[in-house]
């Protein structure tokens, strides 16, 4: 079982919402608590509930104050997400726009005062449309506390706090579990000289539930080098422990000790229920020094081949056709003088 903080921090004017989940029996964030009210069976911990397009279900969730004076909620409903940094378990601020619980589901009142060391139950309805779309929709119940508290500080930073409880709706009709692994990069952290330092890389990718239901998804890392090696192989921890329908989640997973020369794939292959899906990216490992080396050798070849591509190319020198030699004349003989 786990329990649901949810945190405004607001940075005037704007809001910020971030979701928190620890092991209990009601989303408490120790000033007061959330949770449905017992059935008659037993105390639940979140609403789970099940309907078809077009039905409507009547519920009751208790706000219990643990403070010694009175406090005052907006009490509404939210729409779930999952945080693009981590994975985790999020909901809609009061302003931002519901598609799905935080539509549907309309508690008796908007604001409750709760006495001192008291607690208050109030209904709600949930009225499924006729064209809800089939499979989980994930949302939350919270009380708000209105009030900012601006704190002792020097900036003007205000916090305002809330808690929900967690509402697992599943809408009658075909369930589709689907995963996909996306954008997967690998970003090299080289040591300057080979050998001299470590050698680390940064693995990063996406998670995307496809399918219309909630997965609990596991990622398996596999590193592959030159001729098949295996460099790489392990489950990843760093998962979100529930990826909602239709979210994306971008995840980071470090490789200390990445090879310093090498080159290969880095494959991540996610599963959950039964679907598995796997995305891969090519890495080539090596150090600067042999890196600038390689550039360095590779211009002067490009020059040199270049260089004499040209020599080969360079036409001759044109040569002057020569011209005939023009015939000498030759001298009359004098004829031999005849005397008389």
């Amino acid at each position: 079982m786990r329990k649901l903080y949810v945190l405004l921090l607001s940075v005037l004017p704007a809001l910020f919402l971030t979701g928190l989940t620890a092991p209990a029996h009601a989303a408490d964030n120790g000033s007061w608590s959330v949770y449905p009210a017992s059935s008659k069976v037993a105390a639940r911990p979140y609403f789970y509930l099940t309907a078809d397009p077009g039905t409507t279900i009547e519920d009751k969730v208790v706000v219990a104050n643990k403070t010694g004076q009175p406090l005052t909620f907006r009490l509404y409903a939210a729409d779930a997400y999952n945080t693009a940094r981590d994975g985790g378990f999020a909901v809609r601020t009061v302003k931002e726009k519901q598609r799905g619980v935080g539509a549907w589901a309309k508690p008796a009142t908007s604001r409750v005062t709760v006495p001192a060391h008291g607690k208050v139950t109030v209904p709600f309805t949930l009225r499924v449309p006729e064209g809800a779309e089939p499979g989980d929709h994930p949302g939350a119940l919270v009380a708000l506390d209105e009030r900012i508290d601006k704190g002792g500080g020097s900036l003007a930073l205000g916090v305002q706090r809330a808690v929900g409880a967690r509402v697992h709706l599943r809408v009658g009709g075909p369930t589709l579990p689907a995963i996909d692994v996306e954008n997967v990069h690998l970003i090299h952290h080289q040591p300057l000289v080979p050998g001299l330092g470590d050698s680390t890389a940064m693995i990063s990718y996406t998670l995307h539930n496809t399918g219309n239901v909630t997965l609990n998804p596991k990622v398996e890392l596999r590193a592959e080098g030159l001729f098949g090696r295996t460099l790489l192989d392990r489950d990843l921890s760093r998962v979100p422990a529930e990826l909602l329908p239709g979210q994306r989640v971008q995840l980071t997973e470090p490789w200390r000790g990445a090879p310093q020369l090498d080159w290969g794939d880095v494959r991540l292959t996610a599963s959950a229920q039964d679907t598995r899906e796997s995305a891969s990216a090519s890495f080539f490992a090596l150090p600067w020094v042999a890196t600038v080396i390689l550039l360095v050798v590779t211009f002067v070849g490009v020059v040199l081949a270049v260089r004499a591509r040209r020599g080969r190319a360079r036409p001759s020198e044109p040569v002057r056709p020569s011209r005939p030699a023009l015939p000498t004349p030759s001298r009359p003989r004098s004829s031999p003088s005849v005397r008389p």
